[in-house]
């Protein structure tokens, strides 16, 4: 078991774990599962229902008390319980039970807290598992549960709305107590570094502008004492890394190219490396994108954002493995000076690109860092983008698109993405597709040969930058940004990708 206690310490005040009886401590609420096959109560809710004479069994009859999955019922007690206030949840039928389903049950449990204005809770988590249940697992799926329900988008209003947050939850259980403490840690810690990328990309871009995204991206290495590192504009030009300072011309902000490194093991070997497409604003350049909804292009640094919430997780759960975040970071504007369609610019590694669309600059930007990724020692590449609305069209926003040139990684990401409960979709790597990419008269590559295909020959463009070097493509174009509310939390920045990276990290 991992030595957490460190920075348990600063987790402490919000979770309490215990063996005793939930219904004999005073508290303000507690929050009770239900399963659509208990005919009648039993266990605990069968307690309850004998402390309110009946009230669960007549309400259940009458179908005022739902089991359906995602139901929540709010029953007062009137004194009959030390608990003033019992939430039951419904979560249907126990063969359908997951690890999603159940975090989800505790996402709309807890945003009904919130609403309520409960400060202190008490979950009984016994309530919630089956007999094939993995109590570690559910008691992490409540801890991030509250987490990414508590987030709330900063605003820049004059006034600013008070905002209800849940102070104290104590965990009751049979389980062992060690064990679900370290599970509750864990989930809130991937739900703080999720949150931290949700922060960066709802940020207007004149407040996250590339020279501010280094400075988070700082913060987070001197707050675990990850290394960190920048490259400025003029070392790039000394370095030739002539694709992200294409995209950087049409811009007045100076690029960055940021690195942080993770050393968890003596020798700087094996190293898993994470890169995250920073474009801090895209207007999409010359080949400049409709006005409708463009203000929401401040997401297009959402794979950077995942990098960081990765890293701030990572540095938390201090895993025995080296990983570097490799970032580039720009605008994609235009001026005087900014890229054409028809230029041909040379990257860092070499090889030549025609430029048939401004608007295909993350794929640009991603070239340079993943070979600068390599010559840093990179030994294994995830590059993580907001690349393309194709992989909307294909996948909608619920899905992150994948596409790779080595099956053990492959497999490894689509493991972590399982047990993070991120939906993960992998593409074909052909070679017609690759063919496509060299269609070019006067270039080694074309940055856009057409929509067919579109997010899959985005995500082999970067691939041909890793070369043997075994890689992972992440495209969240569709999952890193929500126009609606959803369970986990507000419209806007979902955090994408950082649950994925973080366990790909442990496991690896």
């Amino acid at each position: 078991m991992e030595d957490y206690s460190e920075k348990k310490e600063e987790w402490s005040h919000l979770f309490k774990v215990k063996d005793g009886h939930i219904l004999e401590k005073k508290i303000g609420a507690i929050v009770v599962g239900l399963f659509a096959d208990d005919k009648k109560p039993e266990g605990l809710v069968k307690e309850i229902d004998k402390k309110l004479d009946g009230y669960i069994v007549e309400l259940l009859a009458d179908k005022q008390l739902s089991t359906g999955f995602k139901k929540v019922n709010k029953i007062h007690t009137l004194g009959n319980l030390d608990a003033k206030t019992v939430y039951f949840v419904g979560l249907g039928k126990k063969s359908e039970v997951t690890f999603e389903k159940v975090r989800e049950a505790f996402a709309v449990v807890s945003k009904t807290l919130l609403k309520d204005g409960v400060e202190e809770v008490a979950v009984a988590l016994d309530s919630f598992l089956t007999e094939e249940a993995d109590g570690e697992r559910f008691a992490k799926a409540l801890a991030e549960a509250i987490g990414l329900t508590s987030y709330r988008t900063e605003t820049y209003k004059l006034k600013q709305e008070d905002q209800k947050s849940i102070e104290k939850v104590v965990v009751y259980t049979n389980l062992d107590t060690d064990m679900v403490e370290e599970a509750l840690f864990v989930g809130a810690t991937y739900s703080a570094g999720t949150n931290v990328a949700r922060a960066l990309v709802n940020a207007p871009g004149n407040y996250m502008t590339p020279t501010n995204l280094a400075a988070r991206a700082k913060e987070i290495a001197d707050r675990y004492g990850m290394e960190y590192s920048v490259l400025e504009r003029d070392e790039m030009e000394k370095l030739g890394m002539g694709a992200l300072l294409a995209v950087a011309n049409g811009s007045d902000q100076p690029p960055k190219m940021i690195v942080l490194k993770y050393r968890g093991k003596e020798k700087w070997e094996n190293v898993l490396s994470f890169v995250g497409k920073g474009l801090t604003f895209d207007a999409g350049g010359i080949s400049i994108k409709p006005a409708l909804n463009m203000h929401e292009m401040k997401m297009d640094m959402g794979g950077a954002a995942a990098v960081l919430g990765a890293m701030e997780v990572i540095g938390s759960l201090k895993p025995e493995v080296n990983v570097m975040a490799v970032i580039p970071s720009t605008e994609n504007l235009i001026n005087g000076s900014a890229l054409k369609p028809g230029d041909v610019i040379t990257s860092l590694s070499g090889r030549t690109i025609e430029v048939r669309n401004t608007d295909a600059e993350g794929r640009l930007i991603l070239a340079d860092a993943v070979t600068y990724a390599k010559q840093l020692g990179a030994d294994y590449i995830v590059d993580v983008a907001t690349l393309t609305g194709a992989v909307i069209v294909a996948l909608a926003g619920v899905t992150t698109g994948a596409i790779t040139n080595d099956e053990e990684l492959m497999e490894d990401v689509l493991l972590a993405a399982g047990e993070a409960g991120e939906y993960l979709w992998r593409l074909p790597n052909f070679d017609p597709y690759k063919e496509m990419l060299r269609s070019s008269d006067v270039a080694d590559l074309n940055n856009s040969p057409g929509r067919e295909g579109g997010s899959i020959t985005a995500g082999l463009f970067i691939g041909e930058f890793a070369e043997d070097t075994p890689w992972v493509h992440l495209d969240i174009a569709g999952t890193a940004w929500s126009r609606s509310d959803s369970e986990f939390g507000p419209k806007g920045g979902t955090g994408a990708m950082v649950r994925t990276l973080a366990t790909l990290a442990k496991n690896f």
